[in-house]
């Protein structure tokens, strides 16, 4: 394995919006992350031209939530290819009285929710949409030190045999 430099941590995320207040009244006035810093622009990293505001909206640990509103009330279209369950965003709560909290209040803005449901004993989530259709999960993790130690340990061969059953099914399709 080749030798990279360190990635502490994630520093945002990014998705488009179709608008800047819409976006902000839901994640700063419901889901309580303070917008912290808006970048303002015509040229964008590229080099490419499009007028955008990008809003950054922080969570406890520092790291944010960012979007780029690109002045044409558009939303970002969902992948055609694949399930609306598919794409989403886990945001990791305190506990279990967290997660329900925030039901609460989501479904008290108006916002419909799912859950919370429980994944093998391991995350107790819930899942909703914010007003630009990107899929969220708030979620607790239920799992024991023991078993994230086990996780960590079994996942490459985890994924090695997942890769495996996976190309012998494409090959059985094709040879179909």
């Amino acid at each position: 394995m080749a030798n990279f430099v360190a990635v502490n941590r994630l520093n945002h995320v990014a998705y488009r919006c179709r608008d800047a207040e819409e976006t902000r009244h839901f994640y700063e006035d419901i889901m309580g992350l303070p917008l912290i810093h808006v970048v303002r622009g015509d040229v964008v990293s590229t080099g490419e031209r499009g007028i955008f505001a990008h809003l950054f909206f922080e969570m406890t640990d520092g790291s944010c939530v960012a979007f780029f509103d690109l002045g044409d009330n558009t939303a970002a279209e969902p992948s055609p290819n694949t399930p609306g369950w598919v794409n989403h965003l886990a945001l990791q709560v305190e506990s279990e009285a967290k997660v329900d909290e925030a039901k609460k209040r989501l479904e008290a803005a108006g916002v419909e929710v799912l859950g919370p449901k429980l994944h093998e004993g391991q995350f107790r989530s819930i899942y909703f949409f914010d007003p630009n259709g990107i899929r969220l999960e708030l979620t607790v993790n239920t799992t024991s030190a023991e078993d994230l130690a086990a996780f960590r340990k079994n996942a490459r061969a985890a994924c090695d045999e997942w890769v495996r059953e996976k190309n012998a099914l494409l090959k059985e399709t094709t040879a179909a």
